[in-house]
C-alpha cells in the first residue's frame, strides 16, 4: 500500500475547495446563458419572449466586458498558459456540451 506524504494528504481537501469553488463561480457567471438556453425549449407563451430576448442580448454583450475583467485579475505568468488550454479544450468541447446543467435537456441527446 502506498503511503502519501502529509503533504499531499494536506492537498486534497484544498484542491478540492478550490475546484468546487471555481465550479460555482462558473456555474453563476454561466447562468443567465443556461436559463435562455432552457427558455428557447418552452411552448410559445410559457415565458415572456421579449423581455428573455433582452435579457439574454444583454448578458451576450457583457460577455466579453466579464471575460477581460476576469482575465486582469489573474496573475500575469498564467495568461499565455490559460489562452492555450481553453483553446485546446474549446475545440474538443462537443456543442451538445453547451447544454450541460440546463434542465430538462440530457446533452446525450441533444
Amino acid at each position: 500500500m502506498r503511503r502519501h506524504s502529509p503533504a499531499a494528504t494536506d492537498l486534497r481537501p484544498r484542491l478540492e475547495a478550490a475546484r468546487l469553488d471555481l465550479l460555482a463561480l462558473f456555474r453563476a457567471l454561466d447562468a443567465d446563458y443556461a436559463e435562455a438556453l432552457w427558455g428557447l425549449d418552452q411552448p410559445p407563451g410559457k415565458l415572456n419572449l421579449p423581455a428573455m430576448l433582452r435579457d439574454t442580448l444583454a448578458a451576450l454583450e457583457q460577455l466579453p466586458g466579464a471575460s477581460s475583467r476576469l482575465r486582469s485579475n489573474l496573475p500575469p505568468r498564467s495568461d499565455a498558459t490559460l489562452s492555450r488550454l481553453e483553446a485546446a479544450i474549446r475545440t474538443k468541447l462537443n456543442p451538445a456540451e453547451a447544454y450541460n446543467m440546463v434542465p430538462g435537456r440530457d446533452p446525450q441527446n441533444c
